[in-house]
């Protein structure tokens, strides 16, 4: 009979596969198999450990290692008082069927390797009418210690584990045919247990790892939303720090314009100036072409020539709402005034961010809009009742309160953000603002300047009038 090449690889395949099969069972269950490994105690922040008084939280941890240990000394004392001579085979028994149950909590492979040898003894110790080769609590035992070790180790174990008690037990069923055996109700049983146990293993693992990914996910969901709130700040600023450098550039390159003869060094510094605040505005908006570049349609829709909105705007965001059938009120208090247009930008998002959280999570409720303009700050108060209507799933991802705190935080203010009482929800801000300087009275005579020791005085010149961001005369 000629064997082809074909056959041989073949063979050497089978043969691979099972010098493999054997290093991993070496691995499992022989080297290393008595190495100490305790059960470690169960987790402080468990279900069960968590709602017992503190005092017992640290005891409770132990539990399964002392229910587990009270399991062994019950099922030992069962099997010596089943014994009938209670003499020293009973004493036997009992000791074969609770050592490798206490062993399994701090050397798990060599408290199964106890129980598999005990097996050969419990049975040998036992009658000859007596079941062949587990007695009834080296039974249950042996089922409890391998369902301790595939709960501990990999699945593989289980499965090996099995594999040479099905094995143990043909042996005394096919050698021993005259007795009666209980290999095949041990096969069935420990099946089942070491299925179970895996497949619970398996799937706490799995929600331990999606409960991690879910966390993860959050955090970096929350990353994103602060990156592109600051974005959107970034585009704003842009806009009104913008502005602001185009009017002192123009005013730099207007003003020697507004004084007979100006010195050299006047007009040169004027002109420096000017160049300064071009340059800080080529500056600037490459820095926002940079912020955009990963996402470069994030404001398509809105007009980047348009005005960025102020609390004046206001009343026009509230009368939007309003047409969607949603009652809004809006109260104001103190002495209003012009604020910075960073504060004021923010503040107008602040409020349409809290209009659109009330819209969406409590459709039907009446919202409160309140501006108070108090010493040494601006106080925005959004709230709003219990939802009168469905609230419908939100596809958002539910970090407007995150984007809201952003604001503040740039701004150095203070922001609370809870549901309140009735059932609705509470949006609280408070950004600081410098006071303005006291203006000087508009009759005080300017005091005429000290006369400067020298040779020569130059004449005194008017000074220029001071110009308003509008570009227009004071």
């Amino acid at each position: 009979m000629n064997v082809t090449d074909t056959d041989q690889t073949t063979l050497r395949t089978e043969l691979r596969i099972a010098r493999s099969a054997l290093k991993g069972l070496r691995d499992d269950l022989v080297t290393d198999a008595f190495a100490f490994r305790p059960m470690p105690p169960r987790s402080i922040g468990g279900p069960i450990v968590r709602r017992l008084p503190e005092r017992l939280r640290e005891s409770a941890r132990w539990l399964p290692h002392a229910r587990l240990a009270a399991f062994a000394c019950f099922l030992m004392l069962v099997g010596y008082l089943h014994e009938s001579d209670g003499g020293g085979a009973a004493l036997a028994t009992a000791l074969l069927t609770g050592i490798p149950l206490v062993t399994v909590l701090f050397r798990p492979i060599g408290g199964w390797w106890l129980s598999f040898g005990a097996a050969f003894l419990s049975g040998a110790a036992a009658g000859e009418f007596s079941q062949w080769p587990w007695s009834a609590t080296g039974f249950v035992s042996h089922l409890v210690v391998m369902a301790v070790v595939a709960k501990r180790t990999r699945p593989r174990v289980a499965a090996e584990m099995w594999l040479l008690t099905v094995l143990l037990g043909a042996v005394f069923a096919f050698t021993t045919p005259e007795r009666a055996s209980d290999s095949f109700a041990m096969a069935l049983a420990s099946f089942f247990v070491l299925l179970v146990v895996v497949l619970a293993k398996g799937w706490r693992e799995t929600q331990a790892k999606v409960d991690e990914q879910v966390a993860v996910t959050e955090v970096e969901r929350s990353r994103r939303t602060v990156l592109e709130e600051r974005t959107t700040i970034a585009r704003e600023l842009h806009d009104v720090v913008a502005h602001h450098m185009s009017v002192i550039a123009i005013q730099a390159e207007a003003a020697p314009y507004r004084v007979d003869d100006p010195p050299a060094e006047l007009t040169r510094s004027f002109a420096i100036i000017r160049e300064n605040a071009v340059a800080a505005l080529t500056e600037l908006r490459r820095v926002l072409g940079v912020v955009r570049a990963d996402d470069p349609d994030a404001f398509a829709d809105s007009a980047p020539e348009a005005p960025q909105p102020t609390l004046a705007n206001l009343d026009s965001l509230l009368a939007n709402v309003r047409d969607t059938g949603a009652d809004v009120d809006k109260v104001v208090t103190g002495a209003v005034r012009t604020l910075p247009q960073g504060v004021e930008l923010s503040a107008y998002r602040i409020v349409q961010e809290g209009l659109s959280n009330a819209l969406r999570h409590a459709p039907g409720a009446a919202t409160r809009v309140e501006i108070g303009y108090v010493l040494g700050g601006l106080g925005l108060r959004v709230v709003n009742g219990p939802a009168t209507g469905e609230v419908r799933p939100s596809h958002g991802a539910g970090h407007g309160v995150l984007g809201m705190r952003e604001r503040v935080s740039m701004l150095g203010g203070e922001m609370t953000a809870e549901p309140t009482a009735e059932g609705g929800y509470e949006v609280t801000v408070f950004i600081p603002v410098a006071a303005d300087p006291k203006p000087e009275p508009a009759n005080r005579k300017p005091e005429p300047p000290e006369p400067q020791p020298g040779p020569k005085q130059e004449p005194q010149r008017k000074p220029w009038p001071l110009v308003k961001s509008t570009g227009e005369p004071a």
